[in-house]
């Protein structure tokens, strides 16, 4: 009887298992979703530092009634640029939102502010990405829902499309506000 090499085997073998990690990837609940302790439970520290004539904001408005947003963003950032409209629109329908510039420069900050549109009632910056880490922010843009209590509801790693919002942010709004 022919021996067969071991390296023979294990191609086909490391194959099969990178197939079988694939696989099983594409049948989770939600591929895109990043995991979060935060979701469930109260919204972690506000360390922000004014961006000059820019409303500021503290971890007490997140236990304020309401649903309210806070988004993590930056200028250097082209997905922010993408989910702005987004973050305009519900602004415009009254929705409490609070920004978090990250590690981006003051001027860069305001100015895609004053071109976009501020959707922020209140923002500031975190220019060492303190108040990020302790969030468990991977990168920009992304987006927590908090409810009434100061609750996380809601990570959400990337741009606030409008199929993200509607199938997965504003269901939790309205739940929140009920």
């Amino acid at each position: 009887m022919k021996k067969i090499p071991v390296l023979a085997i294990l191609p086909p073998l490391i194959f099969a298992a990178l197939a079988g990690l694939f696989l099983g990837g594409m049948f989770r609940d939600d591929p895109d979703a990043l995991p979060s302790t935060l979701v469930g439970a109260p919204a972690p520290a506000v360390e922000v530092t004014p961006l000059a004539g820019l409303v500021p904001f503290t971890r007490a408005v997140l236990e304020e009634p309401g649903p309210k947003i806070v988004n993590f963003w930056a200028s250097w950032c082209a997905p922010c640029r993408v989910e702005h409209p987004q973050l305009m629109d519900l602004q415009a329908e009254g929705l409490p939102i609070y920004g978090v510039n990250y590690k981006d420069d003051a001027d860069k900050a305001r100015a895609f502010l004053e071109e976009l549109g501020d959707p922020f009632a209140g923002v500031g910056a975190d220019d060492a990405g303190r108040m990020a880490l302790e969030w468990g922010v991977y990168g920009v843009p992304e987006t927590f829902v908090i409810d009434g209590d100061g609750t996380v509801l809601l990570r959400f790693a990337g741009p606030v499309t409008d199929v993200i919002l509607e199938k997965r942010i504003r269901p939790l709004l309205a739940e929140a506000a009920n």
